[in-house]
């Protein structure tokens, strides 16, 4: 499903793709075991068939995807300089999030995963 991840950032136009491969890149760096695969129509990390994460992009921004409905306010505190609604974080096209804010998202998630939410 890797082949299918890489269409979808070939097809991203720039800078959304160098935003969207850097937040890959992170993601893959904190979930190593993760399966990589295509979730809702987006780049999906999963983690025992479970999605932790997700990226992707529309003409004006790119979104990191939590995978959840809880976590976006669980982190309000960290999430102030961006748009936010239950289930995504939008990111400037231009500026991926920084690698301190995705794993406290990843972090929150694998939590909540563990206590058997979702």
């Amino acid at each position: 499903m890797t082949d299918d991840v890489e269409a979808y950032l070939a097809s991203a136009p720039e800078p959304h793709r160098s935003t969207l491969t850097t937040m890959r890149a992170t993601l893959a760096e904190l979930l190593p075991h993760a399966t990589q695969t295509i979730a809702y129509g987006v780049p999906t990390f999963k983690v025992d068939g479970k999605g932790v994460a997700g990226i992707g992009y529309s003409k004006d921004h790119c979104q990191y995807l939590p995978m959840s409905g809880s976590i976006t306010a669980e982190l309000a505190d960290r999430l102030g300089d961006y748009v936010t609604s239950k289930g995504a974080v939008r990111v400037p096209k231009d500026a991926p999030l920084p690698h301190a804010l995705v794993e406290a998202l990843v972090g929150a998630r694998l939590a909540e995963i563990a206590r058997g939410r979702g």
